[in-house]
């Protein structure tokens, strides 16, 4: 069986099924950095310090669950994605408003 084949590209790129031990780091901080992308363009609100730590916190400690599931399904690449297709929504959200507000 073919185990390494089955991997997703995160996995393979940083050389999960080999003997490194960085490499499940790696991809946690890869997998936080995209939810915390997503997070931010959108689904984040105006919120106080202390409530954005909580949520922080609490996003990089479920984040633990996804990198196991990242190994071997494409949850960094559905991230990647979505965080690209975000960052281009607020771009022409923001063009569109920009453009509305010197129309009037």
């Amino acid at each position: 069986m073919d185990v390494f084949g089955r991997m997703s590209f995160f996995a393979r790129v940083y050389g999960v099924g080999e003997d490194n031990g960085l490499s499940m780091w790696y991809l946690y901080f890869t997998v936080v950095i995209f939810s915390i992308i997503v997070y931010k363009l959108g689904f984040a609100k105006k919120l106080k310090l202390w409530k954005n730590i909580i949520i922080y916190f609490l996003l990089a400690a479920f984040c633990l669950i996804l990198v196991f599931f990242a190994v071997f399904l494409p949850i960094t690449e559905v991230l990647a994605i979505s965080s690209i297709v975000l960052a281009i929504y607020k771009l022409r959200l923001h063009q569109y408003k920009k453009k509305e507000t010197t129309a009037k």
